[in-house]
């Protein structure tokens, strides 16, 4: 019974432990993810490399994420140009409330969905705990912060 009881905690560290590593952490390269966009177009998370990216999570429930839409609207508009991308993952479960939210939030930057919620692929990899949450990512396709403030996102957008 012993062993028996030894080697489901053996399993149980293993797991944690291989989940653990899963997550993105900072220093940590643009993970090899696809998604459909919203012209149902799969794109690769990593083909963004050579810009500075911001990576949004959000979805069309979130009253937060809506709030910050607004922001990254006018963030988008100023430093499109600068070699600048924002790429919003949604984690909404309705492809239809999800475009409807695009399109009310006048959302022009690449919008992404990952439709099983908190259960997706990309919330795990990326280790999402709630939303909005955010990721920023150098030119070189590294992690180099988790939910940076503005004044962050636009230092490394300016570095050259």
């Amino acid at each position: 019974m012993n062993s028996i009881k030894n080697i489901l905690i053996a399993i149980t560290v293993l797991l944690s432990i291989t989940s653990i590593n899963a997550q993105i952490k900072k220093g940590d390269s643009f993970p090899n993810i696809q998604l459909q966009n919203d012209t149902n177009k799969t794109v690769k998370l990593n083909s963004y490399t050579g810009k500075t990216v911001l990576v949004d999570f959000w979805a069309s429930w979130c009253p937060y994420c809506r709030i910050a839409n607004k922001n990254l609207v006018k963030l988008y508009d100023k430093y499109k140009g600068q070699n600048f991308e924002i790429v919003g993952i949604s984690v909404d479960i309705s492809k239809a409330k999800w475009l409807q939210a695009i399109k009310e939030d006048k959302l022009k930057s690449p919008q992404l969905i990952d439709p099983k919620g908190f259960d997706a692929k990309s919330v795990a990899i990326f280790g999402v705990k709630g939303i909005p949450s955010t990721y920023l990512f150098n030119t070189s396709g590294k992690l180099i912060a988790i939910n940076p403030t503005e004044a962050q996102i636009i230092a490394q957008i300016k570095k050259k």
